[in-house]
């Protein structure tokens, strides 16, 4: 268990959703053709095809306007990095994006379509935080991190407060965990109104750092050369961030792995079956259901994080000769 006070409450993520009504996609509840309570909330359609815009436009709205006069800086691998260019661009202030060399190329181009400065670093998430921290010393400029911050947690925490609201006796959700910013807010928001459903976190085994770390009631750091192997490229965070380990160890039940195999499995259904198209992290919990990680138990939903896929690969999924990281 957490030994400090949680810093995120519901009524921080209910400010949140006050603040992105009529900005973000109030994403649908889906019914999957899998079973009668198995239920799909699909951040693939949301504002940039992920759940980051969430905590990123929350981050920037609610930060004094005179700290973002020089603008923003942030690091992200694709995805928080949409958001934020995202967000910055529909606020009016000028952001500074770093991200790995490994980036999907569909992402930095869709974050350069948003206007903002692209910096490359190498692949590691201590490097490009590393830059970030340079940048923001030299510019002047407000540093929005990917998930260890209470702005960015309330955030993403708005998906959960919309899926209980969409699904009010739900008895399981499942999450993709990397940095630990969508767990944490979603549980934050599911365990403060249907305390008695369970919230299960999922990651690859490839990368499995969450995992370990709630296991042994400490943050555990994995190799960046370890978690880049996984084609979930969107959870290749090498540990939890001290705010999001905390609220994960006070909140989260569980935190299983799947396989690279079962992730591929798992895109395949949902683009074959519910007609949903997903990167392979958002496909991260229908695996843990499909491998048996996850047992339903009553309405469960599962939260597809982002759908910003590179196309080819997409289509090596459908076709089954998508390649597998190396173990």
């Amino acid at each position: 268990m957490a030994d400090r006070a949680l810093t995120v409450s519901l009524d921080d993520v209910r400010a949140a959703a006050g603040r992105l009504e009529g900005v973000a996609v109030r994403t649908p509840l889906l019914r999957l053709p899998l079973g009668d309570d198995l239920y799909v909330k699909p951040e693939s359609l949301q504002r940039t095809g992920s759940f980051k815009f969430r905590g990123a436009y929350n981050a920037l709205s609610s930060t004094p306007r005179e700290q973002l006069a020089n603008g923003v800086v942030a690091d992200s691998s694709g995805n928080h990095a949409q958001g934020v260019a995202a967000a910055a661009a529909l606020l009016g202030v000028s952001a500074t994006i770093v991200m790995p060399d490994n980036a999907a190329p569909v992402k930095v181009a869709r974050t350069a379509a948003w206007g903002a400065e692209i910096v490359r670093c190498a692949s590691s998430s201590d490097e490009r935080q590393r830059i970030a921290a340079e940048l923001r010393e030299e510019r002047g400029l407000e540093y929005i991190p990917p998930f260890d911050d209470p702005r960015i947690v309330a955030g993403q925490g708005t998906a959960g407060l919309e899926l209980v609201e969409m699904q009010p006796d739900v008895t399981t959700v499942v999450v993709p965990v990397g940095g630990g910013g969508l767990l944490s807010g979603v549980a934050t928001a599911v365990k403060a109104l249907r305390p008695e459903a369970r919230v299960v976190g999922v990651e690859p085994e490839l990368a499995a750092d969450a995992q370990q770390s709630l296991r042994e009631g400490r943050i555990v750091r994995w190799p960046a050369a370890d978690v880049t192997r996984t084609i979930c490229d969107g959870v290749r965070t090498q540990a939890l961030g001290e705010l999001t380990f905390a609220v994960i160890s006070e909140l989260v039940d569980e935190i299983v792995t799947v396989s690279e195999a079962d992730v591929l499995g798992a895109m395949r259904t949902l683009a074959l079956e519910a007609k949903l198209v997903v990167e392979p992290t958002g496909a991260l919990a229908l695996a843990a259901v499909e491998s048996g990680a996850v047992t339903p138990e009553g309405p469960t939903v599962l939260v597809l994080s982002g759908g910003n896929v590179d196309p080819t690969f997409a289509a090596a999924v459908l076709a089954g000769d998508a390649p597998l990281a190396e173990r």
